[in-house]
């Protein structure tokens, strides 16, 4: 149709599916956005059980810590890790490290930042989600809670405040070590969800050559330097892993050979 350039924005979320936001008609927008939803409905509440089951240890947990006497049992961030640990396993923001390393570097700012700052709270909160992002880029563990910690430890009140640096390990070193733990035994039985990546991705590398499916995704394989130049021109933070975009690319791929194949087969006849 002349005059009608979409724009296109890929987000890559898990391995489950691609969100494609379009810039053109509200018809399409409709149509890309089921995209984003395509997993099974076993799945959606595969997802919520998990984040009851989470929630529960730490809020358990850190009532047993506590011994009854009071103070803060979980930071209101580790429902958004929930969300990402549950819905979300194979995301690079998921992964043990970024959930590890996001909460506490930022729970360290914030505290930083509520003690040098505490007489301007906005200063100090805007200061303390600022430097969280950068810090968490820089050491390689971005984690999108870890900027609502950061921001809890500021304007979570005087309960919070009264912590100081103890706000780091308890609550949120003693939640991030529950939520962690809860997230590898709960997804382990259900073998399509592969957390943490990093242990399945040895498993592969020993096996590699005995798996045929594996053998077919390698030939289907985009070369990682490939791979990391067409990142490079995005240019902006992709929450998908390699594994599991080489994975979508092969069973792409594979179904489209398999259409053609069938297509292909009337036309023999005839």
């Amino acid at each position: 149709m002349p005059g009608f350039a979409p724009s296109w924005r890929f987000s890559l979320v898990g391995a489950t599916h691609v969100h494609i936001l379009a810039n053109s008609t509200f018809g399409l927008e409709i149509v890309v956005r089921k995209l984003a939803y395509s997993v099974s409905e076993r799945e959606h509440w595969i997802s919520a059980g998990g984040g009851l089951v989470g929630i529960l240890a730490v809020l358990w947990v850190g009532q047993f810590w506590l011994g009854g006497h009071g103070g803060v049992l979980a930071v209101a961030s580790m429902g958004a890790s929930e969300v990402l640990l549950f819905a979300a396993p194979h995301g690079a923001l998921s992964q043990p490290w970024p959930v590890f390393g996001g909460h506490l570097v930022s729970a360290l700012i914030g505290v930083t930042c509520a003690h040098w700052l505490g007489g301007d709270p906005m200063l100090a909160a805007s200061l303390a989600v600022a430097l969280s992002i950068a810090a968490m880029y820089s050491l390689r563990c971005l984690h999108p809670p870890g900027g609502a910690t950061a921001l809890y430890a500021v304007l979570g009140g005087d309960a919070v405040h009264a912590l100081g640096f103890g706000y780091v390990f308890s609550p949120v070193l003693l939640n991030v070590v529950v939520i962690l733990a809860v997230a590898v035994a709960f997804n382990f039985p259900f073998h399509w969800r592969r957390y943490p990546q990093c242990w399945h991705r040895a498993i592969k590398e020993r096996n590699a050559g005995t798996d045929s499916v594996g053998v077919a995704e390698e030939e289907a394989m985009i070369p990682h330097s490939d791979l990391v130049y067409a990142l490079s021109q995005i240019d902006t933070f992709v929450d998908i892993s390699e594994e599991d975009l080489q994975r979508i690319y092969a069973l792409a791929l594979g179904h489209s050979h398999s259409v053609a194949a069938v297509q292909a087969v009337p036309k023999l006849v005839s």
